[in-house]
C-alpha cells in the first residue's frame, strides 16, 4: 500500500525563467493559489490572473473555482502569473528597492526555524514514500507513474532548494547583505544536518558551491573566518571521493528517523541495476535482487522511529509561509548574468 500524499509541489512561473515552488493540497483551487502567490510577491491578487500554457501557443485562463490539478495529480499545464492589464508574465523584481525588501525579509527569518520548516516539508513527503518506489523509478524510469510521485517530489525539492539558495544570493544587490545571506545559509545547512535532513543539507551546500555563487570573490572575502571554517567542515561531508565515504559514515551514525540524500540513493540503486544482469542463462540473478532489497530496507529503516527520535518540530507561521513558496530562477544563463552584474569579471 502507498501512503496518501497530502501535499504537492506546484510551479507557478512569475517570469519566463523563474517560478515559485508552491506547497499546495491536491484539491487546491485557482483562486486560492493565486491569492497565496500574490501575498508572497506583495502584489494585490485583484491585479493578477492565473494562466495555464496547455500546449505551444495555447493559453487557458483559469477561473477562480477551477482545480489546478487534474485527476492524474498533475498541473493542468505550465502555470504563469500574469498582470490583468498587460496579459503578460510579470516581473516582480523590477528595481533595487524591491530587491532590498526581498533580502530584508529573508534576513529577518530565524535560521533554526527555516531549517525546521524545510525539514518538516521534506519529512512529510519522505515519510509517505514507499520503499518500492526506488524499484519502480529505477526499472521504469521512462514511464510516468503515480507510484513514484513522493520520490520525484523529493528530487524536485532538492533541486529547487539548491536554486533557491543561488537565487537569494544573486538577487541581493548589496555586498554586506550578500555576506549576511551566505552566513545565514551556512547556518541553515548546519541546522538541517543537526535535524538529520541530509537532502536539504546537500542542496544548500551545492547552492553555495555553484559556480555563479562561488565566483563572488569579493563577497566570500568578507565572510568571517568562523563561518568559513564551519562551511569547510560541512563541505567535507559532501566530498564525493571514495564513493561519498564522508557522507556515508556520517549518515550511518545518525539515529532514525532521518532523510538521506536522495540523488545518491538513486545513483546507488541505478548502479546495482545497470551493473548487474537480472538474468543469467535464463535464471534469475538473486544476488542482484538481494542488493536492491537491501536498498529498499535502508529507506524503511530511515523512516522508522523506534525510540521517539521524531524529526518533525514546530516552526513559525511566518517561516512556513516563506518556505512553502520558494522563489527560484531555473535558468543558468540568467543566474550567471546576475552574478557578473554583482561582481564583473576583472
Amino acid at each position: 500500500m502507498f501512503c496518501a500524499l497530502p501535499v504537492f509541489l506546484c510551479r507557478v512561473y512569475v517570469t519566463m525563467d523563474s517560478y515559485l515552488s508552491a506547497k499546495v493540497r491536491s484539491e487546491v483551487m485557482a483562486q486560492e493559489l493565486l491569492q497565496a502567490v500574490a501575498e508572497r510577491m506583495d502584489v494585490p491578487a485583484s491585479e493578477l490572473i492565473l494562466v495555464a500554457i496547455t500546449y505551444p501557443g495555447g493559453r487557458l485562463l483559469l477561473q477562480p473555482q477551477d482545480k489546478v490539478f487534474s485527476n492524474s495529480l498533475r498541473p493542468v499545464g505550465r502555470l504563469h502569473i500574469c498582470r490583468k492589464d498587460l496579459g503578460e508574465v510579470m516581473n516582480p523584481f523590477t528595481d533595487n528597492s524591491e530587491m532590498q525588501q526581498r533580502t530584508a525579509r529573508m534576513l529577518n527569518l530565524n535560521t533554526w526555524d527555516v531549517a525546521v520548516a524545510l525539514t518538516n516539508f521534506d519529512w512529510t513527503i519522505f515519510n509517505s514514500m514507499h520503499e518500492q518506489e526506488l524499484v519502480y523509478f529505477t526499472f521504469n524510469r521512462h514511464v510516468c507513474s503515480s507510484h513514484t510521485m513522493p520520490l520525484e517530489l523529493l528530487l524536485q525539492r532538492c533541486n529547487e532548494v539548491q536554486l533557491w539558495v543561488m537565487t537569494e544570493v544573486l538577487l541581493c544587490p548589496t555586498l554586506c547583505k550578500r555576506v549576511q545571506l551566505i552566513k545565514k545559509f551556512i547556518k541553515i545547512a548546519a541546522h538541517c544536518k543537526a535535524q538529520r535532513n541530509l537532502n536539504n543539507f546537500f542542496a544548500i551546500i551545492m547552492g553555495l558551491n555553484a559556480a555563479a555563487v562561488s565566483r563572488l570573490s569579493q563577497t566570500w572575502e568578507k565572510v568571517s573566518g568562523k563561518f568559513k571554517k564551519l562551511f569547510s567542515e560541512l563541505e567535507t561531508i559532501t566530498d564525493p571521493s571514495l564513493n561519498h565515504k564522508a557522507y556515508r559514515d556520517s549518515f550511518k551514525k545518525m539515529k532514525s528517523p532521518k532523510i538521506p540524500f536522495l540523488p545518491l540513493l538513486l545513483k546507488d540503486i541505478t548502479f546495482i541495476h545497470e551493473g548487474n544482469k537480472t538474468f543469467h542463462d535464463n535464471l534469475v540473478n538473486f544476488e542482484k535482487l538481494h542488493m536492491i532489497a537491501d536498498m529498499a530496507r535502508f529507506v524503511r529503516e530511515c523512516q522508522q522511529d523506534h525510540v521517539g527520535n521524531g524529526i518533525a518540530q514546530k516552526s513559525s507561521s511566518e517561516v512556513r509561509a516563506y518556505t512553502d513558496y520558494l522563489h527560484v530562477i531555473d535558468n543558468q544563463q540568467t543566474l550567471f548574468e546576475l552574478s557578473h552584474r554583482l561582481e564583473p569579471r576583472a
